[in-house]
C-alpha cells in the first residue's frame, strides 16, 4: 500500500496552501510585540480570531476540492500545517516563565495555559468543518449524498470506547513527550528544548498513540487530537501542582520544568499533535494493510 505519486503532489499543494495562507499571510495576527515571546491565543484580537477561523474554514473548503477525490482524508492538513509554521516562529516558553518568575505569576500562567489548547484546537476543527461542508455540497450538487460516509467520520466509535482511546492518548502522548522532548539540566529536570526537538518529539508522541488506538481500538485520528485539550491540565494536576510551582520559581532557573510538557507552547502541542495523530493513524492503517498481505502470501 504505496502513497501514490499523485497523492504525494496533492499533500505538498494542501500543506503549501496552509503554510502560505496562515503560516505566512496571516502571521501578523499572532506575532507577538517582541518577537522573542512565545505565540498565544491572547495575542490575537476578537476580530482577528473571527478572520483566523474563516481562513481556516475556506483552508477546508478549499483544500477538498484541490485534493479531490481523497479532499476528507487530505483537506484537513491545510490548517495544522499552516499552525505548524507559527509554531516554529514562535518564541520559546522559557521567555514567558522568566517574564513571569514569581510564585503567583508563575502561577497565573499556567492556569491561563490550561484552557488555550481549545483556542487552537478550534482553528484546527473551523478547518475539519471546511471539509465536511464541502464534502456534502459536492455530494448534494451530484445528488448522491453518502450520509453514511459523513456519520463514519464525525461518530466513529463512541462511547466507552471513545473516553478510552482519550486516556490511552493522554498517558501515551505525555510520557513520549517525556521521552523524545527532555532536556536535561544540570540538577535532572526537564529543560526548554530547541525547537526542531519539539517537532520532532511531539509529533512522534502523538503518531505512537493514534497508531496504538488504531490499532487495538480501531478508532480514527480524532481522539488523539481532542486529547490535546486536556493534556496541560492533566500534567498540572500531577506534576505542577501549587507547591510544586512555588518550588521552582524560587529555587530552579526559568528554563527548567517538572515535566517537558511544560516546555511546549499550546499552539505546538495543537498544531503537531494534529499532524502527528494524522500521521499514526495512517501508519497503522498501512501497518495493517501489510499484515494481511503477508498473511495472505
Amino acid at each position: 500500500m504505496e502513497l501514490s505519486w499523485i497523492n504525494k503532489l496533492r499533500i505538498a499543494v494542501v500543506a503549501a496552501l496552509g503554510i502560505v495562507v496562515i503560516g505566512i499571510l496571516a502571521w501578523p495576527l499572532a506575532a507577538p510585540a517582541d518577537p522573542l515571546l512565545p505565540v498565544r491565543a491572547s495575542n490575537i484580537s476578537s476580530s482577528g480570531t473571527l478572520g483566523l477561523l474563516l481562513l481556516a474554514f475556506s483552508l477546508g473548503v478549499i483544500g477538498y476540492f484541490v485534493a479531490w477525490p481523497h479532499g476528507r482524508e487530505i483537506g484537513i492538513l491545510a490548517v495544522p500545517f499552516g499552525l505548524l509554521i507559527w509554531a516554529g516562529r514562535s518564541g520559546p516558553m522559557q521567555a514567558s516563565t522568566q517574564t513571569y518568575a514569581k510564585p503567583p505569576e508563575r502561577q497565573m500562567l499556567l492556569q491561563s495555559l490550561r484552557f488555550e489548547p481549545a483556542y487552537w484546537l478550534l482553528v484546527v476543527g473551523a478547518g475539519f468543518a471546511g471539509v465536511l461542508v464541502a464534502q456534502l455540497l459536492r455530494t448534494t450538487l451530484q445528488k448522491s449524498v453518502s450520509s453514511a460516509q459523513t456519520k463514519t467520520y464525525l461518530n466513529a466509535n463512541t462511547g466507552l470506547n471513545g473516553l478510552l482511546a482519550l486516556v490511552v492518548a493522554i498517558i501515551v502522548t505525555e510520557f513520549f513527550i517525556g521521552v523524545f522532548t527532555q532536556n536535561l539540566t544540570h540538577c535532572d529536570v526537564a529543560a526548554q528544548p530547541e525547537t526542531g526537538q519539539i517537532i520532532f518529539g511531539v509529533t512522534t508522541a502523538f503518531a505512537v498513540a493514534a497508531f496504538i488506538i488504531k490499532k487495538f481500538l480501531n478508532l480514527s485520528y480524532l481522539w488523539p487530537v481532542v486529547a490535546s485539550l486536556f493534556m496541560l491540565a492533566f500534567a498540572q494536576m500531577i506534576c505542577y501542582r501549587p507547591a510544586t510551582v512555588q518550588r521552582f520559581a524560587e529555587t530552579c532557573p526559568a528554563t527548567a520544568f517538572p515535566h517537558a510538557i511544560f516546555a511546549i507552547l499550546p499552539v505546538q502541542l495543537v498544531a503537531l499533535g494534529t499532524l502527528g495523530s494524522i500521521i499514526g493513524y495512517w501508519m497503522a492503517v498501512r501497518y495493517d494493510y501489510w499484515r494481511q498481505h503477508e498473511s495472505a502470501e
